[in-house]
Formats: C-alpha cells, structure tokens, sequence
C-alpha cells in the first residue's frame, strides 16, 4: 500500500466547493484502488482585518483542516501577492508556508512519493520537500503552466523548466500539452494521463424540459477563449434555416455583458437563452435532456472534461482542431472537430448535426463508448499508479 501526499493549490474547500474538484475526484479513486493519501491545499494568507471583505472572509474562513468524503485535506497558509505579482517567487513562498504541516504529517504518514499538481507554485515547492524526505515526485500539468506561467516572464519559464528536470515523471492532461515539451530528456519522462469522468455520477434523476425543436447547449466560463460569441454568431446564420432553434449558455464570467449585447445585437434574444452558473447536478440535468448538439468553440483547452461530460450524455460534441480534445474526439466519428476560431466551419458543422440527427445519434452514442472505455476517473487513476510504481522502483 503506497502512501502519497498529494499537494494542490486547486482543491475543493469550504470557500468553493468545485475549485479542483478534478484533482479531488482522482484522489478519491487512488484511494479506492489502495493507495492511502493525504492532501495538502496551500491558501494564501490574508490579514484579519481585511474579513470584511467577501472575496477575503472566504479565504479567513478556510479552516486548518477538513475531511472531504473521506481525504483528509490540510489548508496551511502561504504568502501570495494579487493579480500573479511576483509569481516566479511563488514556489519558494509556497514551501516556506506548507514545510511545517509537512513536517508534522510525515511523523505520522511516512509518504512515499509526492504528487504536485502544477508546476509553479506547487511543483517548485516540492523540489525542496522531495529533497528533505528523500522521495520521488511527480508533476501534473492541467494547462496553466503552459499556457499562461512561462509567458509571465523569463524567470517564470525558467523555474517550469527547472521543475519539470527535477521531477521524477511529467503527466500532461493531454498530447496538446505534451507536444509542448521541447526538450528530449524531458519528452522522454512525460507521459498523458488524460481526466476522466465518475460515470455513476451521471444519471440525472429528471431531465430539463427545453424549448426548440432544434437545441444548442455550451458549459463554460464566459471569457474570451471559450468562443461563446462564435456560438451567437452562428445561431444568426442558422436562424433562417432552424427558426426555432435554441441555445443555452450555462455558465458566467466577465465576458456576459458582452455576450448578452451581441444575442440583443443579432435579435436572438429569445433565442440564446443565458441560464447562469448552475450547480454541478442541475448541468448534468441539462446534458441529460433534449440537446441536439454540445458546442465550445474554445481554442485555449488543455483538456476539457466538459467535452467528456457531454459526451457520456450520448450528446454529439464540437469541439477544436489542435486542442486537448482531440485526444478524445475523432471527427465524425464520436464526436465534431472544427477550425478554430472559422465561423463557417462552426455553422456549417452545427447545420450538419440538425439536419442529420440519425447520423448524429450515432456519432453521439460512440462518444459514450469512448468515455466509458478510457476516460474515467478509474482508468486515470489506474495509469497514475502505474506512475508511482515505476518512480518508486
């Protein structure tokens, strides 16, 4: 039995309950397969005086410790500065916040191998933590790294690099992301663990009754790379030929105001229907029901598990040529792959589902397949042991 101490910035915790929940969902079926683990969840430190504050109360509030479905999860305190201000200094900051919790946890739970959860800040601070307690370490990248840490600054790439030589093994989430690693020595320890699905957890109990003959549905942040607006605008050039069609936008974020003004723009008014941020359970209500096609045109996915959850819901799926997803999806055949940011592409390829739901169903049932074949939180977790097996021989 294998003893991990998973450490993640990114975990589910009483001021949000669904931030990592990807990392906790793996955690769990590690335990299930035999591995015992503890998790420790760095969260930035904030002054008391600031708790009148909403944003930081949260963050106060968070307590030491916590048991989440049976994980015991540890939340010590680290100096982070707003806004990614100093953020190649943040590993460093990280370990001076987290190395005495570990240290008491290892007198008790004698880890074997530490599981960082991306690079900077947490890769970088178990460099210093796998060197004092003489175990392996293994790094995952979820895309930040990648997309958006080594282009902070020159200093910020170099302390990825400098993580990626000192861990043991490099899992990526998908090819896009390993297709990243330049270095040769590096290629040759990284390996793609895609997520996965808790396919138990999918059976919505009621489905959601929804207007339109013809139905649309997308699940994101509503931010720029998401492709939202790509959506509205292809609804415009599919009114003609669907007037009833509808699309629905779960989902919220600093690009609704815009996204909202651009339906108003185009007169869809009644028909892109904007639903908010929903829980978990009430999304899977949705995939669950009358939905003709699952389009997100976002060009910026390390992955994508919202592809695979659709999928699961046997909901024919659009996706991006050169993304995370194209690990899953091969096109036309269990799910839609189109160029980014081509509206042509996307309406064309949206007109083709509506106007062949025979076909579509089909391609929407061997997206199931797939999922339910490779894409569980069961088979993820399956190969990540593997990982630890080799590292610790």
């Amino acid at each position: 039995m294998k003893n991990v101490l998973v450490i993640s910035h990114m975990y589910p915790s009483s001021s949000n309950s669904v931030l990592g929940i990807f990392v906790h969902k793996q955690v769990q079926k590690l335990i299930s397969e035999g591995c015992r683990v503890k998790v420790v969840c760095p969260v930035p430190y904030v002054p008391s005086f600031l708790s009148g504050i909403k944003k930081y109360k949260a963050y106060i509030d968070i307590p030491p410790k916590m048991v989440l479905d049976g994980v015991e999860v540890f939340y010590p305190r680290y100096i982070e500065f707003p806004a990614g201000l100093f953020l190649q200094y943040s590993g460093f900051f990280m370990y001076l916040g987290i190395r005495k919790i570990i240290s008491k946890l290892y007198k008790k739970f004698k880890f074997d191998v530490i599981h960082a959860h991306t690079a900077i800040p947490v890769g970088f601070a178990s460099i210093r933590l796998s060197k004092k307690y003489k175990v392996p370490f293994v790094v995952t990248i979820h895309g930040q790294d990648f997309q958006y840490t080594i282009k902070k600054n020159n200093m910020c790439r170099k302390n990825v690099i400098k993580v990626l030589k000192s861990a043991d093994k490099i899992i990526t989430v998908s090819n896009k992301l390993r297709n990243i690693v330049e270095k040769r020595e590096l290629l040759n320890k990284t390996v793609v663990i895609n997520n996965g699905i808790n396919p138990e957890e999918y059976v919505a109990d009621k489905q959601v009754e929804l207007e339109g003959d013809y139905v649309m549905l997308s699940v994101s942040a509503l931010i720029k790379t998401k492709g939202i607006d790509l959506n509205i605008r292809a609804v415009s050039k599919l009114i003609n030929i669907y007037p009833t069609i509808k699309y629905y936008v779960i989902g919220d974020g600093e690009e609704y105001k815009n996204l909202k003004r651009l339906a108003d723009d185009l007169n869809l008014n009644r028909n892109v229907i904007f639903l908010g941020r929903l829980p978990h359970s009430q999304v899977i209500k949705y995939m669950s029901s009358k939905c003709d096609v699952f389009v997100l045109p976002s060009w910026q996915e390390g992955f994508g598990i919202v592809y695979i959850e659709a999928m699961n819901s046997g909901i024919p799926v659009i996706g991006v040529k050169g993304q995370g997803i194209e690990d899953v999806i091969v096109d036309k055949k269990n799910g839609f792959l189109v160029q980014p940011h081509d509206l042509d592409d996307l309406a064309c390829t949206i007109d083709y589902i509506l106007s062949h739901k025979d076909t579509a169903k089909i391609v929407g049932e061997n997206g199931k397949k797939t999922v339910l074949s490779e894409f569980t939180w069961l088979r993820n977790a399956q190969k990540t042991i593997e990982i630890y097996n080799e590292i610790m021989r």
